[in-house]
């Protein structure tokens, strides 16, 4: 089978690339190497991989890139919480438009296989959360009064007790709460769309947990929370965690992830929907922590308070949809994970002041 891997020089992109290969799929790449992402071009591409260096949004590039290719795995997009809503354009232009460049590009050429989508559990906006007397209910965003006193669990909206959290769904809400968070939504919409408009096409959407693993990027406004205190840790500093290190999340690891993509690219039957791609594990941001500074052989984490607008008290999530659809369990352990992580290569990126609104970034 010919794969399409948008973004298969980046973080999860490469390792789905990784995972093609030795199943023995031919893969191609499309990636324009942003500098958030890339301090340098790649010197370790493996020769087998068609790699095609330019920007989905170039029209001739994206249609060389679609040619001939039985299933896509979109893993290109711009990812964090950035610095600020400063950022918005190029978040709308690097997830939205591009995703939009390339469902073009394969509604044209009569493209008739899978694509997954890699979408994120920020969709979700908080979690699951139950109430004492009123069960399930979904909490309203925390405020900035709250926080500001350091209350950070949510609160029922309907009798104000705090809230005791749960794992998450694919039939949650949705309540996507900062920008990052609403271009992924809107990547899933545009995907179901495409597929309700191509017979033959299944289109499934993949909601990854807090990914960390090999060749992640550097510290950057864009990072995940891992590689900022695994970058903390290799300049000599304790990793700095906001709230009171109590936020709960799913850490799954890269690997995982990328073999989640692959079972539903060529799983026998088609998955089309959405799935959490996870542990099923979840764990304190503050325990991620400590698990990092005890194997890179550092002292405790700072608990720092404060808090970033945008960010969720807990998010953590129910893999059972795609242990059934997909055949998908996560096999790497939190403990063993963190301490490879711990030594683990990353990869460099650059930081940019106001990001380009050009093209892709590769996840």
């Amino acid at each position: 089978m010919r794969v399409l891997v948008t973004g298969g020089a980046g973080f999860v992109g490469g390792h789905v690339v990784d995972e093609l290969r030795a199943l023995g799929h031919e893969v191609r790449v499309i990636d324009r190497l942003h500098p958030g992402a890339h301090a340098a071009h790649p010197c370790d591409v493996p020769d087998d991989v068609d790699y095609i260096w330019g920007d989905l949004a170039d029209t001739e590039a994206i249609a060389s890139a679609v040619a001939g290719v039985d299933a896509v795995s979109h893993q290109a997009a711009m990812v964090g919480l950035g610095v600020d809503f400063g950022d918005v354009e190029a978040y709308v232009h690097d997830n939205d438009a591009a995703t939009a460049a390339l469902l073009g590009a394969l509604h044209r050429s009569r493209f008739a296989g899978r694509v997954v989508l890699a979408s994120s559990m920020v969709v979700y906006g908080e979690g699951r959360y139950t109430c004492v007397e009123h069960d399930a209910v979904h909490p309203g965003a925390r405020t900035i009064e709250r926080l500001e006193h350091g209350l950070y669990e949510p609160l029922c909206p309907q009798c104000g007790r705090v809230l005791t959290p749960d794992a998450v769904t694919e039939d949650a809400p949705v309540d996507p709460r900062n920008v990052y968070a609403a271009t992924k939504l809107h990547t899933e919409h545009l995907g179901f769309a495409f597929a309700r408009e191509h017979a033959g096409c299944a289109v499934t959407a993949l909601r990854y947990h807090n990914v960390y693993g090999p060749r992640m990027p550097r510290d950057t406004p864009y990072a995940g929370v891992a590689s900022l205190f695994r970058s903390a840790l290799e300049r000599g500093e304790a990793p700095r965690v906001f709230e009171d290190g109590e936020q709960r999340r799913d850490f799954v690891h890269v690997t995982d992830v990328a073999r989640a993509n692959v079972l539903a690219l060529t799983n026998d039957d088609a998955a089309p929907g959405v799935y959490n791609v996870a542990s099923g594990e979840p764990h304190t941001v503050g325990e991620m922590a400590v698990a990092l500074c005890h194997a890179f052989g550092a002292d405790e984490p700072a608990i720092v308070g404060g808090y970033r607008l945008g960010d969720v008290r807990h998010v953590f999530a129910s893999p059972e949809r795609a242990a059934t659809a997909l055949g998908f369990r996560a096999s790497v352990d939190f403990d063993d994970g963190m301490r490879e992580f711990a030594t683990a290569p990353l990869r460099a990126g650059r930081v940019v002041a106001t990001p380009s609104i050009s093209g892709v970034t590769a996840r």
